[in-house]
């Protein structure tokens, strides 16, 4: 029998401490998260904070308001570490931002060229640390310091050994939330001299016996509470295929490992008020078949295919192999052979845009590829498409089949981490089906199920327009996501563990 907390229904004061946050600075799904939380966090009515370094690149950080001025100091250091603090705020939320130029005044958040910032092991460093030593100097104390990704892997780390004995400090609960765990933030001795406590943490290393520690498995070692941010990726996690490497760093901690799926902001994602698409539509068959059509036609026209009336299926992703662009090369082609169009929207691996242009330049009317990072444009794909693709290698959550499901296009995903969380397989479940999933990872599992589909389109429109209505009918709300989140902070959610347990009982 599992013992747990009461619900404590005391405001909680909580630090989310970030590497980025969407509207002030973005590079992917990570800062989407790090600012939709926070708020739906607030509005439930607790105090929440941000931090978040500062970067050349956020709009008017060095104009800020001052909060602190003041020094790192580590006594194996001969010299301490200047920075200041400076607030902003998104939307509600406070952000305090780290504002250390000899870190974090340049171009680029990570790197340039493709190449990482040869120091990101010490910028980091210094971030967590600079986080949580500005706490007592603000007077802010936290009852959850929720971290994410290697970036912040220190910070619990350094609440466990650094603070440990520090009264201030002695309560703090610390969360770290796993985005990604093939990036794991791997870096040599050398690189954490402000870190002295990490360097006796042998165990921390990677098992390439090089003399390098991730910050990742620190966070993951030495959090109170480790989630994923789906449930099947956390499960996925304590598997070695699934971990990248990390399978028993995961099981290790499966008591306090959960999976929470991430929620939509319908506030920029909804066909009803999106305000790049052509006509807004509503969840009911005349409004949805008027405005697919409009957003259809205009998608056609933007990108140069023809005004035909043929299911269309989009893509909108990174070039890289994690999302699946090596299984569905091999059969473009084929597929293309039919009466269908497919747009293409993203930019990546050379190798991989060559290969698209290639094909787009033997089907021109057919299939357009669009090399670029273009919102307002990805915007017109979830509306305009029939399907979306998005046959991943692996998808931690996913946000992009979210959206597609809010707009009544099908996505066609493979069934991985977030992706099988969210979508509802048509030849498995048929009654609720809100797309097409397929599990092997092969380009032929892939055809079979776009073909499915070409199927369900042509030959059976209105049960295409039924699972179109059963898509548009999901929802996955920040505020639920957000409750979930309480409850793991409160041990009242059930881990990846205990969840086991009840599904074998």
């Amino acid at each position: 029998m599992v013992t747990r907390k009461k619900s404590n229904s005391k405001p909680l004061q909580i630090l989310f401490v970030a590497s980025e946050v969407d509207g002030l600075v973005k590079t992917g799904g990570l800062a989407d998260v790090a600012k939709s939380l926070p708020a739906a966090l607030k509005e439930l009515g607790h105090d929440v904070r941000v931090v978040m370094p500062l970067y050349r690149k956020v709009p008017n950080g060095t104009e800020a308001v001052e909060l602190l001025d003041t020094e790192l100091l580590v006594s194996t250091q001969p010299q301490a570490v200047s920075y200041k603090v400076r607030q902003l705020h998104n939307g509600d939320v406070p952000v305090y931002t780290v504002d250390a130029p000899q870190y974090f005044d340049r171009p680029e958040l990570y790197a340039e060229n493709n190449e990482g910032y040869r120091d990101n092991g010490e910028r980091f460093a210094f971030f967590s640390a600079a986080a949580l030593d500005m706490c007592e100097k603000l007077g802010f104390k936290p009852d959850v310091v929720h971290c994410n990704d290697w970036h912040t892997g220190l910070v619990p780390f350094l609440l466990k050994t650094r603070y440990a004995d520090d009264a201030f400090y002695a309560d703090m609960q610390s969360v770290i939330t796993i985005h990604n765990a093939v990036f794991k933030g791997t870096f040599n001795y050398d690189q954490y001299s402000l870190i002295p406590e990490l360097i006796q943490k042998r165990y921390l290393q990677l098992e390439d016996g090089a003399a390098n520690i991730s910050m990742l498995k620190a966070g993951v070692a030495f959090a109170d509470k480790v989630n994923a941010v789906s449930p099947n990726y956390a499960k996925e996690l304590l598997t070695e295929l699934g971990s990248h490497g990390m399978a028993t760093d995961f099981q290790h901690r499966s008591d306090v490992l959960y999976g929470i799926v991430n929620g939509c902001d319908y506030g920029d994602w909804s066909p009803e008020t999106d305000p790049y698409i052509k006509q807004h539509f509503k969840a009911n068959k005349v409004s949805l078949a008027r405005g697919k059509k409009a957003c259809k036609r205009d998608l056609q026209q933007q990108v140069n295919l023809p005004q035909d009336d043929v299911p269309v299926y989009g893509m909108v992703c990174r070039l890289t192999e994690q999302k699946g662009i090596q299984y569905l090369l091999p059969v473009l082609r084929d597929f293309l052979v039919n009466d269908v169009q497919i747009v293409l929207v993203g930019s990546g691996d050379p190798k991989l845009a060559s290969a698209l242009r290639e094909i787009s330049e033997a089907f021109a009317d057919k299939f357009a590829f669009i090399e670029a990072y273009d919102n307002p444009l990805a915007h017109c794909v979830e509306a305009g498409s029939d399907f979306f693709l998005m046959p991943s290698q692996f998808e931690p959550c996913g946000l992009n089949q979210i959206y597609s499901l809010a707009y009544g296009t099908l996505p066609i995903v493979r069934g991985v981490g977030g992706l099988k969380d969210t979508v509802i397989d048509y030849d498995a479940t048929p009654q609720f089906a809100t797309g097409f999933v397929f599990d092997a990872p092969t380009p032929e599992g892939l055809l079979i199920k776009m073909q499915r589909s070409l199927l369900l389109y042509c030959q059976r429109p209105q049960e295409f327009k039924r699972l179109q209505l059963n898509a548009m009918a999901c929802r996955f709300e920040w505020k639920d996501a957000a409750e979930q989140y309480l409850r793991m902070y409160s041990g009242e959610e059930e881990s990846v563990l205990e969840k086991k347990q009840i599904e074998c009982a």
